[in-house]
């Protein structure tokens, strides 16, 4: 099978707009839950998430934290440009920029661009009762259609996290088709978010409580986590006919070593929370076959078709169990790489038994994972069933578990 080949017309369904969730319920875990195991779908609310998982899984979530990404500036014309920090470039890493003071320098999308012909855009702030004024210059368009754009402030106290939580907007989906609201900056964070870096929700998780989290661990589900920076191409469409020519977006993650450690002693009961953590997860495998290729300088990248390059035929266990030998040897706490992999039908999972997920956009990247995951053409029996059973699409919609 050429997975290059494969249609994105084929993953294509109706979806009404009533039926995009707009805004999440009041009580996050009176959400809906679809329970699909090996065909067979039973429908339950998200509170009964630990009645469907079994004593000994190991729920694995993602992190992440949204960053209020989206920056407005205004032109004595009257023209407004947007800012969308995308991706920090100098500093490169995520802890770093956001303690930065001064200056620093973003990979960006940029709104209204035919407005901002040249030089800087200006605006002033105050935090903490300081007055300083921020300025934004475009360095150089980067790829595809992102700029790098160097931010500069003229106060050595005030960090780029406080730039960026005074000033800036949280990043709401585009298909929400609404401005961001107040609430918005709770409701459309996890409830154990605690690492900025993200411009959207790793939104599986937003169905979670501390109560649903809690009667999780009185059953004898462990939990762990990752970090996964959701990037604005998570919304990307799929514009080529054949998924071929569609290029993934790169994606920061970090697993620490007891993550891996954890995962080596689940035997096989993985429970990933969201497309994110699934991405992750599966990337750990190809990222130990770097290490045990070369030891010493390892490429810490997936790239997006490698799954399908025929493989390598190392057991998943020794490959897990390189990148801990690897972190041990550098005194490493957790492996930082990157990511562009592309899960489509014919990936092989070798870490992910259960996902927990929403329902996702026709003719999108996500929808192909779920494919991969239940069957080349159950995931329109899955669907089917969610629009005619009144199921809520989307980023704020309802979720389902999925079980092989």
């Amino acid at each position: 099978m050429d997975v290059k080949k494969i249609r994105i017309d084929d993953f294509d369904y109706p979806l009404p707009e009533e039926r995009i969730a707009k805004y999440p319920l009041e009580e996050r875990d009176h959400s809906k839950l679809l329970v699909w195991r090996n065909g067979d779908i039973e429908e339950r609310h998200f509170y009964d998430l630990p009645d469907c998982l079994d004593s000994g899984d190991l729920l694995i979530y993602n992190n992440t934290k949204v960053i209020q990404a989206r920056l407005h500036f205004h032109k004595e014309s009257g023209a407004t440009i947007e800012i969308f920090c995308l991706e920090p470039y100098a500093p490169a890493d995520y802890e770093l920029v956001f303690q930065t003071c001064g200056s620093c320098v973003w990979k960006c999308l940029v709104g209204n661009l035919k407005k901002w012909k040249e030089g800087g855009l200006r605006q002033t702030l105050c935090i903490r009762d300081i007055i300083f004024e921020l300025t934004a210059e475009r360095v150089s368009a980067d790829e595809g259609m992102s700029h790098l754009v160097r931010f500069t402030w003229d106060n050595d106290e005030i960090t780029f996290a406080e730039i960026l939580a005074h000033f800036g907007e949280l990043p709401i989906p585009p298909y929400l088709n609404r401005p961001t609201e107040e609430k918005d900056k709770k409701t459309y964070q996890t409830v154990y978010s605690k690492i900025d870096g993200s411009v959207a929700a790793p939104t599986a998780g937003l169905h979670f409580t501390m109560d649903v989290l809690r009667y999780l661990a009185l059953k004898g589900i462990r939990e762990d986590e990752v970090t996964l920076h959701v990037g604005a191409g998570t919304f990307q469409p799929v514009k080529s006919e054949e998924i071929g020519g569609h290029p993934m977006h790169r994606e920061i993650i970090s697993v620490s070593k007891s993550t891996i450690a954890d995962i080596l002693r689940s035997r096989g009961r993985v429970v990933a929370v969201g497309t994110t953590s699934v991405r992750t997860l599966e990337s750990l495998y190809y990222l130990g076959c770097h290490i045990m290729a070369n030891p010493d300088a390892p490429d810490l990248t997936v790239g997006q078709w490698e799954p399908y390059s025929g493989g390598t035929g190392i057991p998943t266990e020794e490959a897990l169990r390189a990148i801990t030998d690897y972190l041990t040897r550098k005194h490493l706490p957790a492996i930082d790489a990157s990511t562009q992999i592309m899960i489509v039908p014919g990936f092989e999972f070798r870490v992910v038994n259960k996902i927990i997920t929403n329902f996702h956009q026709p003719k999108s990247t996500l929808l192909l994972l779920i494919s991969a995951f239940v069957g080349l053409d159950r995931w329109r029996d899955i669907y089917d069933y969610a629009l005619e059973h009144g199921f809520r699409f989307l980023s704020y919609g309802d979720s389902s578990l999925l079980v092989r």
